[in-house]
């Protein structure tokens, strides 16, 4: 059941970060085009992708090295991507705003050549990439990230794959971010080659937890749909907003599985624990891609610090617990936020402590990592994910956030 309940959250989530994405593209085409009707162009330029990945995977245990049915590293990876995008005309307001940007959906192949253990998942995900530096006039530095969810994993089990204590289900998360060149060899073509960083895992809703790891190269080549702006062709001049303060209240909630080390033993506490909270954060608009401010935090975790008010001893067949009172498991903190900003989606990452907790289990950093989803210009889908002290793997941050006082 647990495992089912998983599998239909990581679907859901990938839903609704694929379809604001669409609905913000209707919607930009009829907002916008009520402002640009004399405009004969048209407002949302299409374009296909394809990419292949080959890729190192980072030897994180000895299962990776070695210790597996193959009695054999394992240590290449090689991915196949096929993507839709789209990106705003140079003639609308979005397009003046963010003129290099593209986002879009994808689907890839991938292998790491241990199809028994490992499987040979197929990931569907968003991304989205933009230009950091034009080196050329036809050639250009950019970033793409994507995320997602993989499908089709060959899970841990103790009796069938007892070796693989990487991956605990059948579905992970895919995370990717990557670094290219990208050369117009043609009006309507583009080839580009650069490296990229991948990282698969179930987020801590299921045990193991150790995902994937992957440093690599990719080679693709994109082909744009209809007609495009001519080169060097006059278009309209960019749009810049001027700084000013927003106000970001997100809540959020999730489950997470929790393990204890107490008497030289460790222990999987069996079941799901819920995890919830609420941020408000201050954010200072400097320019079109970036704002950064201070978010006030506070998070309620069921299954913290559980390890003080055991009953029994430490054998994972038999861990009961008394339920602590809630401010053993509530906590308040500061962190330092910073985003950047792009149509559709933006990324948020941030740095906390909590101030205000009980238990070791709430005490020291904690670090964020977070993607929104816009769905109107002010309510946005929050999937972010929260690590502890720096190392250790907290929990999922699925909610709602709601902007105030913003004025891009």
């Amino acid at each position: 059941m647990i495992r089912n309940r998983n599998s239909v959250r990581l679907l859901c989530i990938l839903c609704l970060l694929v379809h604001p994405a669409i609905n913000a593209n209707l919607e930009a085409q009829t907002i916008i085009g009520q402002r640009n009707d004399s405009v004969s162009h048209p407002l949302i330029r299409h374009q296909l992708g394809f990419d292949i990945r080959p890729g190192y995977i980072v030897s994180t245990h000895s299962f990776l090295q070695g210790d597996n049915v193959q009695q054999k590293k394992i240590d290449q990876s090689l991915s196949f991507h096929f993507k839709y995008a789209f990106r705003f005309s140079k003639e609308s307001n979005l397009g003046r705003l963010f003129p290099h940007t593209y986002q879009g959906i994808g689907v890839s192949y991938h292998t790491f050549f241990s199809p028994v253990e490992l499987g040979n998942p197929v990931s569907v995900y968003a991304f989205q990439g933009s230009r950091i530096a034009q080196l050329l006039p036809r050639l250009s530095l950019d970033y793409e990230w994507n995320f997602g969810a993989s499908f089709g994993w060959k899970k841990y089990d103790e009796l069938s794959n007892p070796q693989n204590v990487l991956i605990g289900s059948k579905i992970n998360a895919y995370i990717n971010l990557g670094f290219l060149l990208n050369w117009q060899v043609h009006r309507y073509w583009k080839l580009a080659a650069g490296v990229d960083l991948t990282h698969f895992s179930n987020g801590n809703t299921h045990y193991p937890n150790g995902g994937l790891n992957v440093i690599g190269g990719r080679i693709g080549i994109v082909r744009t749909l209809g007609a495009d702006e001519a080169l060097g062709s006059i278009t309209p001049g960019r749009l810049f907003i001027k700084p000013h303060v927003s106000y970001d209240l997100v809540i959020y909630g999730a489950t997470r599985k929790r393990g204890l080390i107490g008497d030289d033993v460790s222990s999987m506490i069996p079941g799901s624990f819920g995890v919830a909270g609420i941020n408000f954060a201050p954010m200072y608009n400097f320019n079109n891609y970036f704002r950064a401010g201070l978010s006030a935090d506070a998070q309620y975790d069921e299954s913290a610090n559980l390890k003080e008010y055991r009953v029994g001893e430490f054998y994972s067949g038999d861990l009961k617990f008394h339920r602590p009172p809630f401010h053993k498991q509530f906590a308040m903190g500061l962190s330092l936020r910073a985003e950047l900003v792009m149509p559709v989606f933006s990324i948020n990452v941030g740095v906390g402590r909590n101030l205000i907790y009980s238990g070791g289990d709430m005490k020291g950093f904690y670090q964020i990592l977070a993607l929104k989803t816009y769905i109107t210009r002010h309510l946005f889908l929050h999937v972010g994910y929260q690590l502890s002290k720096f190392k250790d793997p907290n929990n999922l941050m699925l909610g709602l956030g709601y902007r105030f006082h913003d004025k891009r």
